[in-house]
Parts: C-alpha cells; sequence; structure tokens
C-alpha cells in the first residue's frame, strides 16, 4: 500500500486537515513536516517561564508549546517555545490555538535554542525574520548551550537589540518590568 501524504494548496486547507494523531506540524511548501518532541531541558526552562509570568499577568495570557503562529514564507507556521498573547486573543483561540497574519501579534515570544547548527540558525535568523514580518513587539532567544537570552523589541517594522543577558543579568524585558529575573536564576534549572 502507498503512504500518500497530504498536499495542501492553502493555510485554510491545512487548517481544515485533522490526522486524529495529536502531532503538531509544520507546514512546508505544501507538504507536512512532523515536528520532533522539544529536549527536557528546552520544556523546563519554558515551564519556568510560564511560572515566572504568571505572577503579574493573567495566566489565561501565557501560553507554553503548543500555539501554533501562522507566519509568511517557509514554513508557513511555527510553534514558539513561549508566548505571551493579548488578552483579544483568549476568545479567538478558544476552539484552535493558532494565531493567523489576520490577527493582531502576540506580545511576546520566546524560542529556546537546541543543540545545532541548523537549529541555531532556525532561531536567530530565519524565526527572527519570520517574528519581525509578523510584527511581533519582542522576540526572546534562549540559548542554554551558551547560557544567554538575547531580547530584541520591534522598533518600526525591524528587531533591535535590547540587550543579551547573561551570568547575574537581570533580564530586561521593554514591555514586561515587572519580571524579576536574572539570568542565570533561568538557567540554574538545568542542573
Amino acid at each position: 500500500m502507498l503512504d500518500t501524504k497530504p498536499k495542501f494548496q492553502s493555510f485554510e486547507d491545512y487548517l481544515a486537515y485533522d490526522d486524529n494523531s495529536g502531532k503538531w506540524y509544520e507546514l512546508f511548501n505544501g507538504e507536512l513536516v512532523e515536528r520532533p518532541p522539544e529536549s527536557g531541558i528546552n520544556v523546563q526552562i519554558a515551564i519556568f517561564l510560564v511560572i515566572q509570568f504568571s505572577q503579574f499577568l493573567d495566566y489565561r495570557q501565557i501560553r507554553g508549546q503548543g500555539l501554533e503562529l501562522e507566519v509568511r514564507g517557509e514554513p508557513r507556521n511555527r510553534y514558539p517555545d513561549f508566548t505571551i498573547i493579548r488578552e483579544e486573543h483568549i476568545n479567538l483561540l478558544a476552539k484552535r490555538n493558532t494565531i493567523r497574519l489576520f490577527m493582531p501579534p502576540p506580545l511576546l515570544v520566546v524560542e529556546i535554542v537546541s543543540p545545532g547548527e541548523l537549529q541555531r540558525h532556525r532561531d536567530y535568523i530565519a524565526k527572527r525574520i519570520q517574528y519581525e514580518d509578523c510584527g511581533i513587539r519582542e522576540y526572546w532567544i534562549i540559548d542554554p548551550e551558551a547560557q544567554t537570552i538575547l531580547i530584541l523589541e520591534l522598533q518600526g517594522k525591524t528587531y533591535v537589540e535590547v540587550g543579551e543577558f547573561s551570568a547575574d543579568n537581570k533580564i530586561i524585558s521593554p514591555q514586561f518590568p515587572s519580571l524579576d529575573l536574572s539570568a542565570s536564576q533561568l538557567f540554574e534549572i538545568k542542573s
């Protein structure tokens, strides 16, 4: 029996598809590419961020892994490791946890870099370009290997570096000044 993979002509066709597997896919050139599970460290860091942000934000605005973003280019969708959504997204995402291009962008997107040169390029370059294009105001790149957090802020239509934080440097978030966290606290959970 031939294993035929579905081919999608549009993002709407992709959204209407459900193989009932519970798997996450990126849509690349009209075809589904299964996303592998995240590393344990990446999941731990994302959960730690959920706990930190829930101290001063409505928990319904905090999304860990599983939120899907429609983006331009290839692939046509991304699954950030951590996202802060707008209040108006809460009802919009009740049926499907997907932010479409016609919706307002999330407030913050965080990617936690997985080991490997391809993953570094994806998070530092490819996703940066796509998130910038979507108008996402703040983008963090957390690099467990280098133990750094790069924070970018959208100014006009371009990301500008707010800072790269490591060791005991307090993380400075332009949108979330209430966050009281240092880089070393974030990476302590790795031990």
